[in-house]
């Protein structure tokens, strides 16, 4: 993979002197959605698909961007003095900003850079190929420039130029579950405060398949922000009548006891997937520390139903691809993953029921919505890194 990223870069950029390769991974979330901006727990891994990259510095100002991905594009100038978001700088945008954020935050970058980058993230999936671009981005400058910072600085960093570079009001979990990724474990992340343990990931004869329902969504104009409004009032509303500082401050009980206080039933609906997803992720640890996998898949299972009926981020693209996987033996669990309105499932799979899975979901799937989900076995990762 090296080899061939190398000569691609000189092929685009004239030669490879002075380039390094880089690596940052996708990542997919176990269990924990739509918690990380209530304060509440996630459960995500880094995966050994993700975002490579070659990059070298200039002697000047000038930025020069190439993706593999988006090879018709060709290669897309800026500059370190002109670091603004732009509607046709499509993708460098993600770069982009992270280079602004961290000049926001005190950091001087004195030269532009040559960058060439590869993913084998599915586009638009929901597995994070946004965030996997902004830590390899801030890694790739941390190297370069000398800067002192940390992987978990590298994730806020990222999360920082998201939110106003690129207007999309996302959660830490992305880019803290990239930068930090740990092989064989996910992390177990309190998002109100950023503590988090690592908890070993045995999958004895099962893997993880992923499946991307090709539903193309767009989180800034999805409804996604409309999703964080509703919870921001049912806590402001909840806040009248109990003491806490997010939704993930509460159990299931306390929430029952005092959700009269929120007076529309959607943000009762809303505020009730918050509160109990954060519950069933604290219990989806526990199940795995115990070895009981059957739990973990069953609180999935109940996960994506919450999705699909208090939180309504699942779509029919989604919801056929979990209810078809249901229906197979061998699957321990399925549900949606990521922000919802198309992206991907996650689904825990005995070894043996692989091949069934694909073929059966998959014909369901092209049967009932009309076009093909792509699958992929994948394994949990480290975090980023130069090759």
């Amino acid at each position: 993979m090296k080899e061939t990223l190398l000569k691609a870069f000189g092929e685009v950029y004239g030669d490879t002197e002075g380039a390094k390769v880089f690596f940052a991974p996708g990542r997919v979330n176990l269990i924990g959605e739509h918690t990380d901006y209530n304060g509440g727990h996630v459960f995500p891994c880094a995966l050994t698909i993700g975002t490579y990259g070659v990059a070298r510095v200039r002697k000047d100002k000038k930025l020069r961007f190439y993706s593999m991905n988006f090879g018709h594009l060709g290669v897309i100038e800026s500059g370190l003095d002109d670091l603004k978001p732009a509607k046709e700088a499509g993708w460098t945008n993600y770069p982009k900003g992270v280079m602004w954020a961290f000049k926001e935050k005190g950091y001087q970058i004195p030269f532009g850079l040559d960058i060439l980058l590869n993913g084998n993230i599915p586009n638009g999936s929901g597995l994070s190929s946004s965030a996997s671009v902004e830590v390899l981005t801030g890694y790739v400058l941390k190297e370069f420039f000398g800067f002192e910072v940390s992987n978990q600085d590298l994730a806020l960093i990222g999360q920082f130029s998201e939110n106003n570079f690129n207007g999309v009001n996302c959660g830490i979990m992305d880019q803290f579950a990239i930068a930090m990724g740990k092989k064989d474990h996910a992390i177990f992340l309190d998002t109100a405060d950023l503590s988090y343990t690592y908890a070993p990931v045995k999958l004895e004869g099962m893997k993880l398949v992923i499946a991307s329902s090709n539903k193309k969504r767009g989180l800034g104009d999805s409804k996604y922000n409309e999703r964080r409004d509703e919870c921001e009032m049912a806590l402001a509303e909840l806040q009248k009548v109990v003491d806490i500082n997010g939704l993930g401050d509460l159990t299931q009980e306390q929430f029952e006891a005092n959700k009269s206080a929120i007076k529309d039933i959607v943000r009762a609906k809303r505020a009730k997937h918050a509160v109990y997803e954060n519950q069933r992720t604290i219990k989806a640890v526990k199940a795995l520390e115990e070895n009981d996998i059957a739990q973990f898949g069953q609180l999935m299972n109940e996960s994506h139903i919450s999705l699909r009926d208090d939180y309504e981020v699942t779509g029919a693209e989604l919801d056929t691809l979990v209810e078809e996987a249901w229906k197979i033996d061998g699957v321990v669990g399925s549900r949606m993953t990521g922000a919802g309105f198309g992206g991907c499932t996650v689904s825990l799979v005995k070894d043996e029921a692989i091949d069934t899975f694909i073929s059966k979901v998959g014909e369901a799937y092209r049967r009932k919505i009309g076009y093909k989900a792509d699958f992929y076995v994948v394994e949990v990762g480290d975090g980023p890194r130069t090759l």
